[in-house]
């Protein structure tokens, strides 16, 4: 092989790909109009064996009419903590073409008060959100037994 084509193969990117395939017709998707309309959907699809063991952290990507484009797990961690990327969770959102998103996560301990951590996660996605013109409509900490708190709800959004 010479130089030039070693090169070459050195300033390849492969090609990653995020794939949407909806499986609902328009009228028959899931529409987004509350926070309590969120834990609900949360609700059918979070790992109910774990939630009492690690945290997760998912988000729910909608079109302009509020509507469930898809809900994406980003992450899983310790019974205290989750790494998020900021990077990764816009761009899925980019990629499915969202208009908007809700971001959730739990806290094993059931407790429902977000901690400073999660207060300022929230306000960094909300930024780098914004410059892509995401909307971050809520971030929403579930528990076990019923009950989530909403930053919208509570005006932290």
């Amino acid at each position: 092989m010479n130089q030039s084509n070693e090169v070459y193969k050195l300033n390849q990117i492969a090609e990653i790909q995020v794939t949407y395939k909806p499986i609902y017709k328009f009228d028959q998707r899931t529409k987004i109009t509350t926070s309590h309309d969120a834990d609900q959907l949360l609700r059918k699809v979070w790992n109910w064996d774990t939630i009492s063991f690690h945290e997760e952290f998912v988000a729910i990507y909608l079109n302009r009419a509020n509507q469930v484009l898809g809900v994406y797990k980003h992450s899983s961690g310790t019974e205290s903590a989750c790494l998020v990327s900021i990077k990764q969770l816009i761009a899925v959102g980019l990629k499915s073409n969202a208009s908007s998103f809700i971001i959730a996560h739990n806290h094993p301990s059931s407790n429902l008060k977000p901690s400073n951590h999660d207060i300022e996660l929230t306000k960094k996605i909300k930024a780098a959100a914004d410059v892509c013109e995401l909307k971050l409509l809520d971030h929403l900490i579930i528990r076990s037994e019923d009950g989530y708190y909403s930053f919208a709800d509570e005006g932290l959004l």
